[in-house]
């Protein structure tokens, strides 16, 4: 299904960026991974391949978001998919959140996804088209204690999908995923926000309608579902995938 597709996937070396990672390969995609971690990406790699390529960067950075691009076509010679999953939290009420944590998390949940698109769809649509999926959060409906910088940059993104599935399509598909909790270290940072963390992840996962808290695998499945051709008529969407978090 995923044959030879020249994809980029930041956020690649942990939690659902790496998951995906390792379904798309195992899929017969070629890989540009992106993290901060030369480390994990190193071993990450090592695992994978020769067709998974590791970049070192901090994509709040606008010329680390375009060594990916520049890195898939030195390899590959052109770019089909881009997965984007880096997250950060920046907890914290409102008026105690520092001006750095609120900066840093707007680059990083929504600067940074404007940076790749800017650099990514150009060779995309020069590749032929393809598919664009952004990992975002149900925190883009939802309220949670002390995140107003991660709402406020996750609420963001729905808009900005919408916006470039109508700017670009029939040759760019767009979508975004939202989860609910996911076990994944982001999680466990998440409900440090919270005064009783370890009791929060328990009751979260009895409340929801399925019963546990959601796994990688839940999320790449959906993924795969959204870049494949299965969803060829699917773009400018928000696939919700929660256990039922927004249903209680």
């Amino acid at each position: 299904m995923f044959e030879n597709k020249r994809t980029i996937i930041t956020g690649a070396t942990s939690g659902i960026g790496e998951c995906i990672a390792k379904t798309l390969y195992k899929k017969g995609a070629k890989l540009i991974l992106g993290g901060r971690s030369p480390e994990r990406g190193g071993a990450l790699v090592s695992e994978l391949g020769a067709n998974a390529h590791f970049v070192s960067g901090d994509i709040k950075s606008p010329d680390a978001n375009e060594a990916l691009v520049n890195q898939a076509l030195e390899q590959f010679g052109e770019l089909n998919q881009v997965v984007m999953c880096a997250g950060q939290l920046g907890i914290g009420k409102l008026d105690q959140l520092s001006l750095v944590d609120w900066e840093d998390t707007i680059a990083t949940n929504l600067s940074a996804v404007f940076y790749l698109l800017k650099y990514a769809l150009p060779q995309m649509i020069k590749s032929g088209g393809g598919s664009v999926v952004i990992i975002g959060s149900v925190a883009a409906s939802h309220a949670f204690p002390n995140h107003p910088a991660y709402t406020a940059s996750k609420g963001a993104l729905p808009s900005l999908v919408r916006q470039v599935s109508l700017d670009y399509g029939p040759e760019i598909r767009i979508n975004m995923v939202s989860p609910a909790q996911i076990e994944t270290p982001l999680l466990h940072n998440s409900v440090q926000a919270f005064d009783n963390p370890d009791e929060i992840l328990k009751e979260t996962a009895a409340k929801l309608p399925m019963k546990r808290i959601g796994a990688p695998d839940d999320i790449a499945a959906a993924v795969m579902y959204l870049l494949s051709d299965s969803a060829s008529w699917v773009t400018g969407t928000n696939l919700t995938v929660d256990g039922g978090f927004l249903a209680t």
